[in-house]
């Protein structure tokens, strides 16, 4: 376990080998097990479970009683609601040992997980995607996606910022409250930079 300047409370457990980043907070009754990486700036919720070789970028917010399992990756600013599901076998049987079977799920830049979603494992959120609660993941999401439902389906497109994107007939739109602009091409979200 690294020795920078984050905050435990009192009640959690970090195994030796544990890497976490500095002005990361960790709740009540969390566990971070060994070989575990958490970022800078991370804040992390009451009763949840880091699993070992789970990585977690900067400035993730993991909400209360989710469990992040071995094969799960984060990149920076994801955000994890509470009660989240995360598996890492596709299979599971109680009485056979498929550790060597465990599925990657990789959630990249910015994307939200709203409460009470399952994430399948062996699957890939885009970056700023959103995961509206309750839905389940069973397969690749594209960058920008708003997912809803059991099987989650795509319902439409999310800015960076945070708000459902309406595209006009030249396949543009702008987000009013961050006047961020995207563009709708081939079935794919891209931010106009200027």
């Amino acid at each position: 376990m690294n020795q920078s300047n984050y905050f435990a409370h009192p009640s959690v457990v970090i195994d030796e080998g544990a890497e976490i980043g500095d002005k990361t907070k960790i709740w009540h009754f969390s566990h971070i097990m060994p070989n575990s990486k958490i970022g800078t700036n991370c804040n992390i919720g009451q009763n949840v479970v880091v699993s070992p070789y789970v990585t977690l970028g900067n400035s993730v917010k993991v909400q209360n009683n989710v469990s992040i399992y071995t094969g799960v990756s984060c990149e920076d600013e994801v955000f994890i609601g509470p009660s989240v599901v995360f598996t890492n076998v596709r299979n599971p049987r109680s009485s056979i040992n498929r550790k060597a079977e465990y599925a990657q799920t990789l959630v990249r830049k910015g994307a939200t997980i709203g409460a009470n979603a399952t994430i399948v494992c062996g699957n890939e959120i885009g970056e700023y995607a959103f995961i509206g609660a309750g839905s389940v993941i069973t397969k690749v999401v594209k960058p920008y996606a708003l997912m809803v439902g059991n099987p989650a389906k795509q319902i439409g497109w999310m800015s960076e910022y945070g708000n459902k994107l309406n595209f006009d007939d030249n396949g543009i739109a702008i987000c009013h409250e961050s006047k961020e602009k995207y563009i709708l091409e081939n079935d794919s979200v891209k931010k106009i930079i200027k």
